[in-house]
């Protein structure tokens, strides 16, 4: 192959990326609506918080498989409850930012029945995974997914989490009530959960 036409297919592909990427950007930052194509239902409030109202909600995906302790974890171990779930790696600076809040907020709110799970991404070694909630006082137990296949099985058109740290809000029917793409301070965290708490 000459290097003109390896020179063109780089750069056909770089430029094919560039375009999915705009198209995925494009999809998502309307300002009130967001991800996938027609009216999805939620709306995106000046806090970066997306919500949906209770009628519009669809289900969590199945989300199940091993703990950073090794031992099997399953939401569906904790329907009835409202639950917490952020997405983070050891390797993130947000994450490092939110995780005392996330720790703070989950003791708060444990006997209001709320229950905090995180799905641990991208890091290669469950070790500092590990020695991360420890650090923070992370007592709530996470997903070790270090390939993210977890985050992947949020159906599209949803409050998907779509970044590093993602915090979505699961009702206590099971069905996804709130999500943000950014890191929360203790604050913020609990606007985004006291009214799913509220509900009855």
């Amino acid at each position: 192959m000459s290097f003109g036409r390896a020179s063109r297919r780089r750069f056909t592909l770089l430029a094919a990326t560039a375009v999915a990427g705009a198209l995925t950007l494009s999809a998502c930052s309307d300002g009130t609506k967001a991800g996938g194509g027609g009216n999805t239902n939620f709306i995106t409030g000046s806090g970066g918080v997306s919500t949906v109202d209770r009628a519009d909600r669809v289900a969590a995906p199945k989300l199940d498989g091993e703990g950073l302790d090794g031992k099997p974890l399953d939401l569906a171990d904790h329907r009835g409850k409202v639950v917490v779930l952020n997405v983070w790696g050891s390797w993130c600076g947000p994450c490092r930012l939110e995780a005392k809040y996330f720790a703070q907020v989950a003791e708060e709110t444990a006997d209001q029945g709320v229950q905090f799970v995180g799905i641990n991404t991208r890091d290669p070694e469950r070790d500092k995974a590990v020695n991360f909630e420890k650090d923070y006082g992370i007592e709530y137990p996470s997903f070790y997914d270090p390939i993210g296949k977890l985050i992947l099985r949020f159906p599209k058109g949803t409050l998907n989490p779509q970044a590093i740290p993602s915090t979505v809000v699961i009702d206590r029917d099971g069905k996804i009530a709130a999500r943000t793409l950014q890191a929360l301070d203790a604050d913020g965290l609990r606007e985004m959960i006291d009214p799913i708490i509220a509900e009855k």
